[in-house]
């Protein structure tokens, strides 16, 4: 995420305002996890997958927890550290600064491309199905640009209400879909039951064991932004007791909002009912002939698929910000209101959401269009993952004696790492078993070909040639401190 509040403010105009509480931090980094991927993306992975699609959720939610550990012993171990791609750039050097801030810029930006085809095609037009797609797409759009324009702390408010919404929701959920087992409830022939995950069409793993592996494909992109509660709760006052305090609350986290919602769902609903584009939480409602509930759980997964715009759009020009401070994006990008937002950078964010309109106006929408687009999101988020998980490496083998003196050490930190890259090397062979994902898979590399020719071209100033220097030299002297550690620990 971009920082909450810059370390590279710009030389000449004001600096970002600290104007996040904890309460909008935490609630900030709760919500970040649970997004269009859960309430849309899980519709096509029930049906695909069946309810083995509740150990999809599971394994993915595991390797992304060693992710995470390994962020936060990084950004614990100095504290000038706002966010991986500071960490990235001193450890691995000026050039995964730079990949790493922009990728990560894309990430959201084809994150909210997404997240307002969902509202446009699906949410909107279940209310109002005759409605040209391209209206509600430009309105979201404008609405996002406005919640983001007066103040930072606006922002926060908005986004705390837009979380706590979708907590409640799933809480409220899960204790309905709890009723209705535990009371036999009957809707189209069958019964709620547990059972239904296990004797429905094939079983657990009904979908079969393809099945089992595109579920992966979807399933993914429901934990992006999850490295959103490293960030947000390293940005507090205290973050060494804030930061393993969010992160360990992740697996709980995930067992509550994907695990806990998937399986209530399947369990009221057997999963052959559900389909690709339809959202499994109004879907469960519906069939239950709970017709005003349906249309209030629409309103909840509206909100929430905006929520996830919201943040987003907030993270991208922040982080357009900070990449003009350091030299890494125009200058004009790097310019405040007078209340202390990057306003150009902003616009620049709202500007790149239009083509999602391009994309609904050439019929890209639904589960084709959903698919492609965030197939290119999930694996540029890997991009981003793996990057952390380098540096990491590096970081181990470089500074010894920060490992061994930090007191929030990652579980596994000599092996994990290999474990989960590996992982992510079958989630790329995943996204070729779909002609989707597959589009999605072969578009991506041109991201990478835009921002390598960036680089090149940036790399030639003289301020990247003095950072490459300095980083050099920085590394060297590192080099040495480590071999003088080890050999004292020896001796």
């Amino acid at each position: 995420m971009a920082n909450l509040e810059s370390t590279h403010p710009a030389e000449n105009g004001p600096e970002l305002k600290r104007a996040l509480s904890n309460r909008h931090i935490q609630l900030l980094a709760i919500g970040g996890a649970i997004g269009t991927g859960l309430f849309m993306g899980s519709g096509k992975t029930i049906s695909v997958a069946g309810p083995s699609v509740v150990l999809v959720y599971m394994v993915i939610g595991f390797m992304l927890y060693f992710v995470m550990r390994a962020m936060g012993e990084l950004l614990l171990s100095r504290t000038e550290y706002r966010n991986f791609s500071d960490f990235a750039g001193d450890i691995l050097g000026p050039w995964a600064s730079f990949f790493t801030g922009w990728t990560y810029w894309f990430c959201w930006i084809v994150t909210g491309v997404a997240d307002v085809i969902v509202i446009a095609s699906v949410y909107v037009t279940y209310w109002l199905p005759l409605i040209p797609l391209w209206i509600p797409a430009l309105a979201v759009i404008v609405l996002l640009i406005l919640l983001n324009l007066p103040s930072v702390r606006g922002f926060g408010e908005t986004e705390f209400w837009f979380a706590l919404i979708k907590i409640v929701a799933i809480v409220v959920l899960i204790v309905i879909g709890l009723i209705m087992i535990f009371t036999g409830f009957e809707h189209d022939g069958a019964q709620a039951s547990f059972l239904n995950l296990f004797n429905v069409d094939g079983g657990f793993f009904g979908g079969g064991v393809m099945g089992f592996v595109m579920g992966f494909q979807i399933a993914v992109f429901a934990f992006v932004g999850i490295e959103l509660v490293g960030t947000a709760a390293a940005e507090t006052k205290n973050p060494e007791h804030n930061l393993p305090k969010a992160i360990n609350a992740i697996p709980v986290r995930i067992l509550l909002f994907y695990v806990g919602s998937l399986v209530i769902l399947m369990s009221v609903v057997p999963w052959n009912r559900f389909t690709a584009d339809e959202s499994p939480f109004v879907m469960l409602f519906s069939l239950a002939g709970l017709g005003a509930a349906a249309h209030l759980v629409n309103a909840v997964v509206l909100t929430s698929a905006t929520s996830s715009a919201n943040s987003g759009i907030y993270s991208t020009s922040r982080m357009v910000f900070g990449l003009a401070t350091e030299g890494n994006a125009p200058r004009l990008f790097a310019k405040l209101t007078r209340r202390q937002v990057p306003r150009n950078a902003l616009f620049l964010s709202g500007v790149v959401l239009l083509s999602s309109i391009v994309l609904l106006i050439f019929g890209l929408d639904k589960s084709t269009g959903f698919s492609i687009v965030t197939t290119i999101s999930s694996l540029c988020f890997m991009f981003v993952w793996t990057i952390i998980l380098v540096s990491y490496l590096v970081y181990r083998k470089r500074r010894p004696q920060a490992h061994d003196q930090s007191v929030f050490k990652m579980p596994g930190g000599t092996f994990m790492p290999y474990v989960v890259m590996a992982f992510f090397v079958f989630l790329l062979w995943a996204f070729t078993r779909d002609a989707d994902t597959l589009a999605g898979l072969i578009a991506t590399p041109v991201w990478f070909v835009i921002v390598g020719v960036g680089y090149l071209l940036l790399r030639n100033n003289p301020q990247h040639h003095q950072l490459r220097r300095e980083h050099e030299e920085r590394v060297a002297e590192e080099k040495r401190e480590a071999a003088a550690y080890l050999a004292s620990k020896q001796g």
